[in-house]
């Protein structure tokens, strides 16, 4: 009693007045009871007026009571003392003006610009995906620089070590006859026929094949003057 006391609120009082409030609704409530059941059944309708005016004016009477009691019991209450301190409670009164306060903005511009950053991400990491490189082009020119190409050694190969593996290749396949020809001096040049299904030309530039043409069995593959159709 005495902290209620200090905060100005009589705490007994506030407690009979909810009371009186609930009494009060129930003694309303029996008034539209009163109203929507109407006249009992009654032997006369004198009878029936009579006891439904009766019930009426008792219910009107306990609404005015508990009505009295409830206005009694607002004075003793008392109102809190205005030096007691409410915290952050006491900001609930305060209803800033939307037009004037930017946080809707804000949060708005933030939502939008997550979303840009994630869709900006999802691209970005899909890009990284399809490229499997592991050493970036600063790093690959770099090592190019400290080690020197080492060219291989099949491109220098002899005329007759070629034209040894070629004819071992013939020997290999009886069904195909493979002529060998060089018009530019050391670049090979081989007529492959395959059966009566087709004709093929292709040059060698050593061991490995720069061109390939394919013709049909029936078509020329030389040209006027005796050379090959390249």
């Amino acid at each position: 009693m005495a902290d209620a006391m200090n905060v100005g609120v009589n705490l007994e009082a506030f407690s009979q007045a909810i009371s009186a409030i609930q009494a009060l609704r129930s003694s309303v409530t029996r008034v539209f009871d009163s109203l929507k059941d109407g006249m009992k059944n009654k032997e006369t309708l004198e009878g029936r007026e009579k006891v439904f005016i009766t019930e009426f004016q008792d219910n009107l009477q306990s609404v005015n009571r508990d009505l009295n009691e409830l206005e009694r019991l607002s004075t003793l209450v008392g109102r809190p003392s205005e030096s007691h301190p409410l915290h952050n409670s006491g900001l609930l009164s305060l209803d800033p003006v939307q037009d004037k306060t930017p946080l809707y903005s804000q949060l708005l511009q933030a939502y939008k610009w997550s979303n840009k950053l994630q869709y900006h991400a999802g691209l970005a990491s899909s890009l990284l995906n399809q490229q499997s490189l592991k050493r970036s082009a600063n790093q690959m020119g770099a090592s190019a620089k400290r080690r020197p190409k080492v060219q291989p050694s099949t491109l220098v190969l002899p005329p007759q070590y070629v034209d040894d593996v070629i004819s071992r290749i013939g020997r290999m396949f009886p069904d195909m006859s493979i002529e060998l020809f060089r018009p530019n001096g050391t670049s090979a040049v081989l007529l492959v026929t395959l059966g009566k299904v087709l004709k093929t030309i292709v040059v060698m530039r050593s061991l490995f094949i720069d061109r390939t043409i394919v013709r049909g069995f029936n078509e020329n593959v030389y040209s006027e003057d005796a050379k090959t159709g390249l």
